[in-house]
């Protein structure tokens, strides 16, 4: 019988795009994963069935303070918005990063991503990788899969797919409410990704005064839905944009309402290949998680 040793891993976890405790999108982070592998994170992060949870490492590419790798309860992901947020933060508390670090990029998947420190507001910036347009889908399956009538959306913009490193098929719908009586459960997601062998994120919204008010749903990836999702932030920022929905280059979006986790998104359009996103990230606690290995 082969033996067993075990090891210790500490974690923090955070609440993401918020100033308050238990609201926002929760984020568990290893500040030092050295020492696990591809299976043992996806493992951990299907104990721990958060949206997301970071295993840092030290980074491979100049430049960058950390190696920084993310998985959803099913699979690992090339990037995303705040859990890259929520480790920032966790470096810098940790002292991983100098507190006096203004700017610095982490190292994921997708490539460096920079973030950017605002102590005056408290708020971390990242800036979105570049987005990819994609194809437009058909409004009236949109809205029969999200249990929505085809005139619930707003006809003027057909739903499209847009990617910043995960790729989201972005919903316009007339109103907040509209937003609110919306689902999309698994079979209907894989109704509308039809013959298209890559899984994607379903993120639906109506414009607001203050900027946006959304929701996303992610069946495929094991989230039924995200209380924030800043990948899928900028893609918004892109979108409405272009179509006139957003009058200032500074808005927020609200996200999470629904689920009873608020959270929000500040968004800067600088140009239209230049988007950040940005909110808080409230502390919640600490532990350890014991790893058994098979010598």
């Amino acid at each position: 019988m082969p033996s067993k040793s075990q090891q210790d891993y500490r974690y923090l976890l955070v609440d993401v795009f918020t100033q308050e405790q238990f609201q926002g999108n929760q984020l568990a982070v290893f500040p030092d994963a050295r020492g696990l592998d591809d299976a043992s994170m996806q493992r951990i992060a299907r104990e721990f069935n958060l949206p997301e949870v970071t295993f840092v490492f030290p980074a491979s590419l100049p430049g960058c303070v950390a190696d920084v790798r993310i998985f959803t309860p099913l699979k690992e992901m090339l990037f995303a918005g705040h859990p890259t947020i929520g480790t920032a933060y966790v470096l810098r508390s940790e002292g991983l990063v100098a507190r006096s670090a203004e700017e610095f990029r982490l190292q994921v998947k997708v490539g460096p991503v920079p973030v950017r420190v605002d102590d005056s507001g408290g708020i971390l910036w990242l800036k979105t990788p570049p987005i990819q347009w994609g194809k437009t889908y058909d409004a009236a399956l949109c809205a029969h899969v999200l249990g929505l009538n085809p005139g619930d959306l707003d006809a003027r913009y057909a739903p499209q797919r847009l990617s910043a490193g995960n790729p989201t098929l972005l919903v316009p719908l007339r109103t907040a409410e509209l937003v609110d009586r919306a689902w999309l459960g698994l079979d209907g997601m894989q109704r509308l990704r039809g013959d298209d062998s890559e899984p994607f994120c379903v993120f639906i919204f109506a414009p607001t005064k203050a900027g946006a008010y959304s929701r996303m749903f992610a069946p495929e990836y094991g989230i039924a839905e995200d209380p924030a999702s800043g990948s899928a932030t900028g893609p918004l920022g892109a979108f409405m944009k272009k179509h006139g929905l957003v009058s200032s280059a500074r808005f927020v979006s609200e996200q999470g309402a629904k689920m009873g986790r608020r959270s929000l998104l500040h968004v800067h359009i600088h140009g239209p290949d230049d988007i950040d996103v940005g909110g808080h990230v409230t502390s919640v606690g600490e532990g350890t998680i014991r790893v058994l290995n098979s010598n």
